[in-house]
């Protein structure tokens, strides 16, 4: 029987925008993901809130490349997270996830994210509030990291949840002190997951097929998650399947991703920060393409949107005719 598997886009803040969701999705090679975090505090958020974090809704919960991207909650108070996940099941999204695993200090601070995991009764308490507004049928997902500062509490966090109702887990190979320094503790995940009933999907520093064959061997997980080494190789979920893409073919082929990206970040945002955009990506895409190096060394001084659109021009990057579309978009 051949293996079966999934593969999954991470939730990334700041990084997988609707935008570079729809270009990673259209690529290929994912079976669903899950879009960046609605912050829920004390209060239930307008209808708008999530179609902005989320603008999938709009399309049945799926991307223009038809995969399904479920909507991630953040919050502490199971009250309103509850009357929150009410609200956005209405929109009827691909399925419902809670974030127990940003690092981010800001969040931290405000009690979100990984700062729970010191607090299993609580994580228990939000994902028993959540599952009762979440109709059987819509998937409802959990994301934590292994803890805080140690992973003592990893396997009563993750019972916690199961007994909170979610239907499968992600475990990302990591603490919150750990950030995404290397390495991440994959056979920590084969703990937790030895552990609990749900399914657990391991996350966390694969960046390569062998990674990929790695972190499944060490924790015992068959599905994945992909975080940053998705934008680092936008075609790794294709060749985790089989696929053959030399280096050479694979830059040649992301030439109209690229493409398109830029397009969509010069509809969306002022010409002033538009250009970090592009080099953010840039800065993963050189982890394994010397093109893109070579390309954001170019583009690193340039400031002006303008200038950039000028330059990826006569890089053969972008069509002659692409500022007159901008304009035309716009």
């Amino acid at each position: 029987m051949p293996d079966s598997f999934q593969i999954l886009l991470a939730p990334m803040e700041g990084l997988a925008d609707p935008l570079m969701r729809e270009v990673l999705t259209g690529i290929g090679g994912y079976d669903w993901g899950i879009c960046e975090f609605v912050r829920v505090t004390q209060s239930v958020l307008p209808r708008r809130t999530f179609f902005r974090t989320c603008p999938e809704l709009l399309q049945a919960g799926r991307t223009l490349a038809g995969t399904p991207m479920r909507v991630q909650l953040l919050g502490s108070d199971p009250h309103f997270m509850a009357a929150n996940a009410q609200r956005l099941v209405s929109l009827h999204p691909a399925g419902v996830d809670l974030n127990f695993g940003c690092p981010a200090p800001t969040v931290f601070r405000h009690r979100g994210g990984s700062a729970l995991l010191a607090e299993p009764q609580l994580l228990q308490a939000i994902a028993s509030a959540v599952r009762a507004e979440i109709p059987l049928g819509v998937p409802f997902t959990a994301k934590m990291r292994l803890g805080i500062s140690d992973t003592l509490l990893a396997v009563e966090c993750a019972q916690a949840l199961e007994a909170g109702g979610i239907d499968a887990l992600i475990v990302h190979g990591r603490t919150k002190e750990d950030g995404y320094r290397p390495p991440a503790r994959w056979a920590e995940i084969a703990r937790v997951a030895a552990a609990v009933k749900v399914p657990v999907i391991a996350n966390g520093e694969i960046w390569t097929v062998d990674d990929w064959r790695r972190i499944r061997e060490e924790s015992g997980c068959r599905d994945v998650m992909l975080g940053r080494g998705a934008l680092a190789d936008p075609f790794l979920p294709r060749r985790i399947r089989g696929e053959e893409i030399p280096a050479a073919a694979a830059w040649v082929a992301l030439q109209p991703w690229l493409a398109r990206y830029w397009h969509g970040v010069r509809q969306r945002v002022v010409p002033a920060h538009a250009g970090g955009r592009l080099k953010q990506w840039l800065m993963l895409l050189r982890r394994h393409a010397p093109q893109a190096e070579t390309l954001y060394q170019q583009l690193r001084p340039i400031k002006a949107a303008e200038d950039i659109d000028a330059h990826l021009i006569a890089s053969g990057v972008l069509p002659p005719d692409f500022i007159a579309e901008v304009l035309d978009a716009g």
